[in-house]
């Protein structure tokens, strides 16, 4: 494995309640979201297609996740992943010990988690390493916030996090937010239906009309998919099918247990 490094810092951030400034700053990102396919690969299946085709296949996927102290709350591990798209191998991880002081507000994951995830990557982006992510798959411990427009202001730590590092991203999470009339139990209907017996993920249409995201089958407890940025949902669906080897896609199962070894071994 290549780009291995480890790093410790620590976070003395605002934790000012003042959510009003908050509001702004995310109003002021939302307004940067890109929603629609935005980037400069294709999902293709291999290298003599992007040498015909000139446009670059998807090589390299990042994952990112964030595991807390059981017994320190302000103490994390931040854990950035890449690997390979057709192999699922992982080629370079980072994993950093952190000290975060601002308080978990619902809704505002982001502003407690991003600089981590930033710091990780600027890292890598610093040192031009071959490997840099072109899309990222954003998760959470704190699962509520693990999604990208499927949040309830449309703007979760995947659009967040987007938007800042300027990299397509897809939000992923476990748990349901109840926005827009989508509640646990329609969405459980839906994956129950019969019209949906032969399709992987359903479209979550809220009673706006808007569709805020997918649910997977296949699973007694499904995982939700959102748009983050500069991504649809359509190609953030299949981007989540491809590298699904188990429940949860591969660069966040593997940060997920990258990060939870690391502060283990180093907290």
């Amino acid at each position: 494995m290549e780009g291995s490094s480890k790093s410790s810092s620590t976070f003395h951030l605002s934790s000012d309640d003042d959510h009003k400034k908050w509001l702004e700053i995310q109003d002021s990102l939302k307004r940067k979201l890109i929603t629609e396919d935005d980037y400069n690969w294709n999902l293709g299946e291999s290298e003599e297609e992007e040498e015909s085709s000139g446009v670059q296949v998807l090589k390299y996927i990042g994952g990112f996740d964030i595991s807390f102290s059981k017994h320190h709350p302000s103490v994390a591990c931040g854990t950035l992943v890449v690997l390979d798209f057709k192999t699922l191998d992982v080629v370079y991880e980072d994993s950093s010990i952190v000290t975060i002081d601002v308080p978990y507000v619902p809704g505002f994951l982001a502003f407690r988690e991003a600089p981590v995830f930033l710091q990780l990557l600027k890292k890598m982006q610093d040192s031009s390493h071959p490997f840099y992510p072109q899309v990222l798959l954003v998760f959470v411990l704190l699962m509520i916030d693990g999604n990208g427009i499927l949040h309830p202001r449309g703007f979760g730590s995947a659009c967040h996090l987007g938007v800042l590092a300027d990299l397509p991203t897809i939000g992923v999470g476990k748990n349901l937010h109840h926005v827009d009339g989508l509640t646990s139990s329609r969405v459980r209907e839906l994956l129950e239906a019969e019209d949906n017996f032969n399709v992987d993920f359903i479209p979550l249409v809220g009673d706006s009309g808007n569709t805020l995201g997918a649910a997977s089958k296949g699973s007694f407890k499904p995982i939700f998919v959102s748009v983050g940025h500069r991504v649809s949902l359509a190609s953030a669906v299949e981007v989540v099918k491809r590298t699904c080897k188990y429940r949860v896609p591969e660069p966040i199962r593997q940060a997920d247990i990258i990060s939870r070894d690391y502060l283990r071994k180093h907290h």
